[in-house]
């Protein structure tokens, strides 16, 4: 069986990881090629290591109303970048809009693919969660769906590695002397992941996300993301972690584990962690996530949802281990 694909934004690192993975899926063949800057070039000049059969392939530059015939899109382009374009792409053809434009957009599917896999499933039009809100989404949804937690007020501090950022587009505080031994938080108080983490999280809960805080900050890492998130509850943390383990029973990307995760863990990977501590005598439940921005935060999702569109097991081709170290 094989389903063609195409990949618009290949150069950024989203789109290379998508390159990446769908290389060396067992259904998927890579047919079309896309960027901006690196259109006219071959695979090969810009990921030298690309396997032989892709090496070929020309970068064209995107065009919605010039593509080849095609099964499945993924779009990793720069939110804002994307809307107009891919209302341009025709019905026939699937998408996986791994930026930010259609998130809880009209006509398309929200793509928490390991909360909401049935939702998915069969769909033509997806929208790739953010990789802050798919680490957070996760870990609090089990809370929230058991009424373990008050949906509102909740306080998310987030860590990202740099490559969360994108290919940096030109500002400074990326740069590797900006960033080398430095700790930043930035976009407080109105990151533009919020209205999706607060959208979620009512859906979730039926409640009111009312006072949420969300604060991300750029580490020294090339990848990962760990959020901390601080709620108000009773549970105990056996009951947080029991719901998380009932909830998430069948689902191969989320591993819940007594202790606190790290970010080396899903390195490379789709796999999601989640942990739980709590202290029901003050009424504080902490919620851990791990994922691998580029992972489970944007490719490795992206091909999770294209496997549940596509009718195919939801882990072709995501069931490698972790790198380590």
């Amino acid at each position: 069986m094989s389903i063609r694909v195409g990949i618009v934004g290949i150069s950024g690192f989203g789109g290379g990881e998508a390159l990446r993975l769908i290389a060396a899926h067992p259904a998927f063949e890579l047919v079309y090629a896309a960027g901006e800057g690196s259109a006219g070039s071959r695979l090969v000049e810009r990921f030298p290591g690309v396997p032989a059969k892709l090496a070929g392939l020309l970068i064209e530059k995107w065009d919605p109303e010039a593509l080849p015939p095609l099964d499945v899109l993924f779009a990793s382009l720069p939110t804002g970048a994307s809307a107009e374009a891919l209302a341009r792409v025709p019905e026939t053809v699937k998408i996986v809009d791994i930026g930010g434009d259609h998130r809880y957009a009209d006509g398309w599917a929200y793509g928490l693919a390991d909360v909401w896999p049935e939702q998915i499933a069969g769909r033509s039009r997806i929208a790739n969660p953010g990789c802050f809100p798919a680490a957070t989404l996760n870990t609090l949804a089990p809370l929230l769906a058991h009424g373990l937690i008050a949906p509102g007020n909740i306080v998310i501090d987030a860590k990202t590695g740099i490559s969360g950022a994108g290919r940096g587009g030109g500002d400074s505080r990326f740069g590797f002397a900006e960033s080398n031994e430095n700790l930043q938080p930035y976009g407080l108080l109105k990151h533009v992941h919020m209205p999706e983490i607060a959208t979620t999280i009512e859906r979730l809960s039926g409640g009111s996300a009312d006072g949420l805080v969300f604060t991300p900050h750029l580490v020294p890492m090339t990848r990962g993301v760990l959020v901390t998130i601080y709620c108000r509850g009773s549970a105990s943390t056996e009951q947080c972690l029991g719901a998380a383990r009932a909830f998430y029973a069948d689902r191969p990307f989320v591993r819940v584990t007594d202790r606190p995760p790290q970010t080396k863990w899903a390195t490379g990977s789709n796999l999601s962690f989640v942990s739980y501590a709590a202290d029901p005598a003050r009424k504080l439940v902490i919620a851990m996530g791990v994922v691998d921005n580029l992972g489970k935060g944007a490719a490795g999702h992206a091909v999770q949802n294209a496997n549940l569109i596509c009718g195919l097991p939801e882990t072709a081709g995501l069931d490698g281990a972790p790198v380590w170290p």
